[in-house]
C-alpha cells in the first residue's frame, strides 16, 4: 500500500491495526539496539555443501544389496549354469602369457539383468557398472567396457540356445511346467535400419563401386602419408568404408531371396530392394498398420506357466511358414511335443497343418467362407442360391482338395470345447510379448539375423528365469520366503 492510500486510510477514520497496542518508546530503544548488535556480529554462519571435496567411504560390495535383491537372484542363476564352452575359449592359463580375462559369468549376469532392468546400450551397461550399485555388485570390482559387453552379447547364440534347452528340461523334470497347451505369436521388432536405406540393384552396384573406390582411395593416401595421428586417422576411416562395403554385398546378395518373396506374392521382382544398413531386414507390416525395416520374433510359451520352450528369429513377415518348424523345436527340446498348439489366423496354412499331424493338435481360428466367384458374378434376378449351393455353406465344413489334418482342423475349431480352449491363446502369448515390450524389445540394437537371434536369446534366458523363480526357486538356489519373491516384481 502506498504512502498515499495510507494517509487516506487515516483520514478516513482511525489509524492502521488500531486494535493493536502501540510499542513504548522503551520497547522501541531494545529492539534498535539487539539490531544493531547483530550487526556488529557479522555475517550468520552457514553448513554450505562443497561438492568438490573428495570423500572416503569404507564400505564392501556386498553390504550394498539386500539378501533379497534381483541382482543375487541373476548371480544365482549364472553361476549354476555350465559356461564350460566360454571357459575353453581362454589362453591365458596358468603361467602362460596373456592377459587375465574378465569371468564370462560376470558379463552374462550383467545382460541378464539390463534386461529385467530394461537396459539395451553397451555403453549405458558399462557406465551402470560404476555408478549403480546393483551393477558394481555384479561385477565385484572388475572393470568391464562396452566393448566386452557387446562382443559376449552378439557371440552367444550358442549359449542361449543350450542354456534354454537346459531351462525348459529342468521345469518339465521338476514338474513345474506341463506340455498339454503351447500359445505361439509372432512379434515385429524394429530393425537398426532405416528405409532410406533400402535400394534396388542398380542402386547398389553404383554404391559399390563407390565404396571400393573409396576404400582404394584411402589404402593409397595412408601409405604415403608418415604422421602416426594421420594413421590412426586413415585406419578408422578406411575400417569405416571398409565395413560400407561389406554390408552393400551382404545387400545384393539378399536381392535374389527377396526378388523371390516379391514373386511369392504377386509382385514385381526387379522391385526388390535390399538395405544397405542391415542386408537381412526386411520391410513388414508393424502393429500400428505402417511398414517398417523389422524382425519377424516368435515364441513358443506353455499356457499353464507362460515358461518360453521355443523362439526364433525370421525376417519373413508373414507368419504362415513358422508353425512346423517350431513344433519341430519344441520337440527337440523336450523329447516331445505339445499335447495342444494354439495359433492366431496368420499360421494354419494347409500344408503347415499337414507337416505337424500326427504331433500335436491344432487350435486356430478358420477363415470366414468366400462367395464363390461363380454366384459373384451372376446377374440380378438369376437364382444365386442355387448357384452357391454346390460350395460349403460355412467355412467348418470340408473343402474340396482338404487334406484329412486340414479338414478335422475345421471340425474341431467347430465345437464350444475347442473355442473355450484357444481363449487361451491371448492371455498367454499376448501377455509374453507385452512383458518383452515393457523390458526393451523395441528396436534391435544390433544388425544381422544372427546377432538379433543373440539379442532375443537374452530376453527368453531372462523372461525364464524370472519365471523359474516362480515356479521352481530350488533350482537357481533362491529362498521362498516373502521377501525373497518380491524380489521378482521389482
Amino acid at each position: 500500500m502506498s504512502t498515499h492510500a495510507c494517509d487516506e486510510g487515516r483520514a478516513a477514520g482511525g489509524e492502521l491495526f488500531e486494535d493493536l497496542p502501540a510499542p513504548s518508546p522503551a520497547q522501541l530503544q531494545q529492539a534498535q539496539t539487539q539490531a544493531a548488535a547483530k550487526r556488529g556480529l557479522g555475517a550468520p554462519r552457514l553448513l554450505q555443501p562443497n561438492r568438490t571435496q573428495i570423500e572416503l567411504r569404507a564400505s564392501d560390495l556386498e553390504s550394498l544389496l539386500g539378501e533379497d535383491h534381483r541382482a543375487r537372484l541373476v548371480w544365482g542363476y549364472v553361476v549354476r549354469q555350465d559356461l564350460s564352452a566360454l571357459l575353453d575359449e581362454i589362453k591365458a592359463r596358468g603361467s602362460n602369457a596373456g592377459r587375465a580375462r574378465i569371468d564370462p559369468r560376470i558379463l552374462f549376469a550383467l545382460w541378464l539383468y539390463a534386461v529385467l532392468d530394461g537396459v539395451g546400450s553397451g555403453r549405458e551397461v558399462a557406465r551402470l557398472t560404476r555408478e549403480h550399485d546393483a551393477y558394481r555388485w555384479i561385477c565385484g570390482g572388475v572393470s568391464v567396457n562396452y566393448h566386452a559387453l557387446n562382443d559376449f552379447r552378439a557371440d552367444n547364440a550358442v549359449l542361449t540356445d543350450e542354456l534354454l534347452s537346459d531351462n525348459v528340461a529342468a521345469l518339465a523334470a521338476a514338474g513345474a511346467i506341463s506340455l498339454e497347451r503351447v500359445a505361439q505369436d509372432g512379434m515385429r521388432v524394429r530393425a537398426s535400419a532405416g528405409a532410406a536405406s533400402f535400394r534396388r540393384e542398380v542402386s547398389l552396384q553404383e554404391h559399390l563401386s563407390q565404396a571400393r573406390e573409396l576404400v582404394q582411395t584411402l589404402k593409397t593416401e595412408a601409405d604415403t602419408d608418415p604422421g602416426q595421428a594421420a594413421r590412426r586417422a586413415q585406419a578408422a576411416k578406411r575400417r569405416a568404408a571398409r565395413e560400407r562395403e561389406e554390408r552393400i554385398e551382404q545387400a545384393l546378395k539378399q536381392l535374389p531371396e527377396v526378388a523371390a518373396a516379391k514373386r511369392r506374392n504377386g509382385g514385381k521382382a526387379e522391385d526388390a530392394r535390399s538395405s544397405t544398413t542391415d542386408a537381412d531386414a526386411r520391410v513388414m507390416k508393424m502393429g500400428d498398420g505402417g511398414f517398417r525395416p523389422a524382425y519377424n520374433v516368435q515364441f513358443a510359451t506353455t499356457c499353464d506357466s507362460q515358461v518360453i520352450v521355443g523362439m526364433a528369429v525370421v525376417n519373413a513377415g508373414s507368419d504362415m511358414a513358422q508353425l512346423a518348424p517350431m513344433v519341430e523345436q519344441v520337440e527337440q527340446r523336450l523329447g516331445q511335443a505339445p499335447e495342444q498348439w494354439l495359433v492366431d489366423g496368420g499360421f494354419p496354412a494347409h500344408e503347415q497343418i499337414d507337416a505337424v499331424a500326427g504331433k500335436t493338435e491344432l487350435y486356430a481360428p478358420v477363415p470366414k467362407a468366400k462367395l464363390p466367384k461363380q454366384a459373384a458374378r451372376c446377374e440380378a434376378g438369376q437364382a444365386v442360391q442355387e448357384v452357391a449351393s454346390a460350395a460349403p455353406v460355412s467355412e467348418f465344413d470340408p473343402k474340396p482338395g482338404d487334406s484329412p489334418a486340414v479338414a478335422q482342423w475345421r471340425a474341431r475349431m467347430n465345437t464350444e470345447p475347442a473355442r473355450e480352449v484357444y481363449r487361451q491363446r491371448a492371455a498367454t502369448a499376448e501377455c509374453v510379448n507385452a512383458l518383452a515390450r515393457n523390458r526393451g524389445l523395441l528396436r534391435m540394437p544390433v544388425r544381422g539375423l544372427a546377432r538379433v537371434g543373440c539379442v532375443v536369446g537374452l530376453f527368453v534366458l531372462a523372461h525364464n528365469l524370472m519365471r523359474t523363480a516362480e515356479l521352481a526357486p530350488h533350482l537357481i538356489g533362491w529362498g521362498t520366503s516373502p521377501s525373497a519373491m518380491a524380489a521378482m516384481t521389482r
